[in-house]
């Protein structure tokens, strides 16, 4: 049976090419994607629907509700149990998605120690008062590595990455390892990516599209659900951009280009987390089938 990994930035092309290969294995998928793993939030995470599935089942997607936190260890827990039971199964497993670290959680063994909650808490008070640039830059010189992989809105994963400093005196990424598969030595990694400009180009037309599909209609629904509240689904792309104009903070086009502009600047943070892992082999631009075709000729 197969372990296979598609990873790359967003807008790459991953999902698709999932459905593709899993179809040719008779595989199943499992979500590598943070925020796919909330009910709801469909639009802006470009879940893809049950008829773009093409009776693939997905597993991992659509399994917490938004008020719920999605973590790390409980991502590795839940979805190496999914992985060791489908190939118990006699099932070959494609892993799809673009968060890198849930993807280093399958495969190898992450070593973080348990939180601290009077560091936490002193950390959380600490950024309640200088602002989340303030924390952020903090983490760079602590640990560029990390600052480059967490994204300053995303305040509770900085927060976890400074506590995680403090507790262990060493930087947080110190705690990835890089070396050679330790959970599934025989999982074979390909990483999709497109030039620059040509990634620009979809994730903008990307966000335009979820526009006219109504995504400012799903993030008012969520909000009626306690999407402010939420922990770590608010911390989506997009979501806070349109909740803050919803709440006429600022105007619906300052929202969608603002909405571009972070996705933009995720899509090279996530290019530079997974160009480190030399264990992905790299497709080029290229159409699906071509991609499709390559993929398969690299497992066989």
């Amino acid at each position: 049976m197969s372990l296979i990994i598609i990873c790359g930035a967003t807008a790459t092309g991953k999902s698709d090419l999932a459905v593709a290969v899993a179809k040719k294995l008779n595989a199943e998928i499992i979500n590598a994607d943070s925020m796919q793993v909330y009910k709801g939030m469909d639009i802006g995470t470009a879940k893809l629907s049950v008829e773009e599935r093409q009776g693939v089942p997905h597993h991992l997607i659509d399994v917490l509700d938004i008020n719920e936190e999605a973590n790390v260890s409980w991502y590795q827990n839940l979805a190496r149990k999914t992985i060791d039971e489908l190939i118990k199964d006699g099932k070959s497993v494609v892993v799809v998605g673009g968060t890198g670290l849930y993807i280093k959680a399958i495969l190898d063994d992450l070593n973080f120690p348990d939180t601290d909650p009077e560091v936490r808490q002193k950390i959380t008070d600490e950024a309640e008062k200088v602002g989340n640039d303030v924390m952020h830059e903090r983490l760079a010189k602590l640990d560029p590595a990390a600052a480059v992989a967490i994204p300053k809105e995303n305040i509770r994963r900085v927060i976890r990455a400074l506590e995680v400093i403090e507790l262990t005196g060493k930087p947080f990424t110190a705690n990835l390892p890089r070396q050679a598969s330790s959970k599934y030595p025989d999982a074979k990694q390909f990483g999709l990516v497109l030039d620059r400009e040509n990634l620009d180009a979809k994730i903008d037309k990307r966000v335009e599209n979820m526009w006219a599909k109504g995504f400012a209609r799903e993030v008012s629904m969520l909000m009626t659900k306690g999407l402010e509240e939420a922990t770590t689904a608010k911390m989506a792309l997009g979501y806070k951009q349109i909740m803050d104009y919803l709440n006429g903070e600022c105007t619906e086009e300052f929202a969608k280009e603002e909405t571009k502009r972070v996705s933009r600047a995720y899509a090279r943070r996530q290019e530079t987390w997974f160009s480190r892992d030399d264990r992905i082999n790299w497709l080029a631009p290229d159409t699906l089938t071509a991609r499709l075709e390559k993929l398969l000729v690299s497992i066989n």
